[in-house]
């Protein structure tokens, strides 16, 4: 399917926000035959009407509301950056135009994908395009909004203050944009396009594999891309509209821009290789464990810290490892082959456990269970696919839950 316009978008929202060609045309100050082939564009590149000819003007159809749905969204986030520009218009005097310099998805692409690669011919050969064709989409946007939205540095293009908001904005409207033909296919029954998941390290062992296998039987056409970067990077992505959500360790507080989802209580556990001197014992205290070495997460992970307070509420200083990794093969590596301890959770070694190769010590931490489960930005309308996915863990973490408890 052809790139949806962001023009023709506009057009199909003033059509059904008037109710017909002729009272949206004036609005738009286009011609109706214009407005008439954008309209027909549209529904041409999604394969549906989208709205019922009447006498009395044009109705949207059903298919026409679910795309409303999203043109309004997209609407109001293009609406906040010129708001916002005119009143540093006010502050400064600088001149601001109309909002039809937004309405170009290759202008927004281009700047988002600098926001992110800092390096013009880069962004270039991405979008496939020539780097003064990129320099010239960004001097339009930037003429519009009356202001810079990159300054060039010693680490490459940066966006300003204004910019790394904006380019926020314009990420989460090329979403609303990717995920218009992915809804009207759900009204036929269709699950597909592409869920992009944050995939924190909790999740990725078990909980993520047996949801996107669940979904991927159920929905052929839907594909996943799943992304491990750090926290930080993720959140991002999840503010601009490249994440649809993330999955693992909840943070006790995520901030007001997200919204959570808990999906089961995990507890960390004591890990060490199947014949380890203390695999013999039936009960273990903090004693026990000074004489062997230890591999853990980073300083400042946040099951490390728990770990941390824990050795602290018993009065005894934390353990200091002789390896610190997030890497979770290094780590099997490690405690498969010598007697090293670690604390993580069992869902994270599930499969060496279940194989032999690992076991859990009969050592009770209270105080380091965590919430595993979903977040999403606040506000957001999650494409079909992305709502199965989160179905399907919702499932499987019912069924753990059931046999818990």
């Amino acid at each position: 399917m052809a790139e949806l316009s962001l023009r023709h978008l506009h057009a199909f929202r003033a059509v059904a926000t008037a109710g017909g060609i002729r009272r949206s045309s004036s609005a738009l100050f286009r011609a109706s035959s214009a407005v008439t082939r954008s309209v027909a564009t549209l529904e041409e590149q999604l394969a549906v009407r989208l709205f019922e000819r009447k006498g009395s003007g044009m109705l949207a159809t059903a298919a026409g509301e679910t795309v409303r749905l999203r043109a309004d969204r997209i609407d109001a986030e293009l609406q906040a950056v010129r708001e916002e520009a005119l009143r540093a218009h006010d502050r400064h005097g600088r001149k601001v135009g109309g909002i039809e310099a937004l309405l170009n998805e290759r202008r927004l692409q281009a700047a988002t994908l600098l926001a992110e690669m800092h390096h013009m011919p880069s962004v270039a050969h991405a979008m496939g395009t020539s780097q003064s064709a990129v320099s010239q989409a960004l001097a339009r946007l930037e003429d519009m909004l009356g202001q810079p939205l990159f300054l060039r540095t010693a680490h490459g293009m940066l966006p300003t203050d204004a910019g790394r908001r904006w380019v926020e904005r314009f990420g989460r409207v090329l979403a609303e944009l990717r995920h218009i033909p992915e809804d009207v296919a759900a009204l036929a029954g269709v699950v597909q396009g592409t869920v992009t998941i944050g995939a924190l390290p909790l999740a990725r062992t078990r909980l993520l594999p047996l949801a996107i296998a669940q979904a991927a039987q159920r929905h052929p056409r839907l594909r996943v891309s799943s992304l491990e970067s750090p926290y930080g990077e993720l959140t991002a992505g999840l503010l601009g509209g490249r994440i649809d959500f993330i999955v693992g360790a909840l943070r006790s507080h995520p901030g007001e821009a997200f919204s959570t989802l808990p999906l089961f209580e995990d507890k960390a556990a004591l890990v060490a290789r199947a014949g380890h001197p203390l695999a013999r014992r039936t009960q273990l205290g903090l004693a026990d464990l000074e004489a062997y070495p230890w591999v853990l997460s980073r300083p400042g992970a946040p099951l490390r810290e728990s770990l941390d307070q824990f050795f602290q509420r018993q009065g005894m200083a934390p353990p200091q490892p002789t390896v610190e990794t997030g890497d979770l093969a290094l780590l099997r590596g490690l405690l498969t082959s010598s007697d090293m301890l670690t604390v993580l959770s069992a869902h994270q070694l599930h499969h060496e456990v279940t194989t032999g190769q690992l076991t859990v010590l009969p050592f009770d931490m209270p105080g380091l269970e965590r919430s595993i489960g979903v977040m999403t930005r606040k506000g957001a309308h999650l494409a079909p696919g992305a709502r199965a996915l989160i179905e399907a863990m919702e499932a499987i973490s019912a069924g753990w839950r059931m046999r818990d408890g």
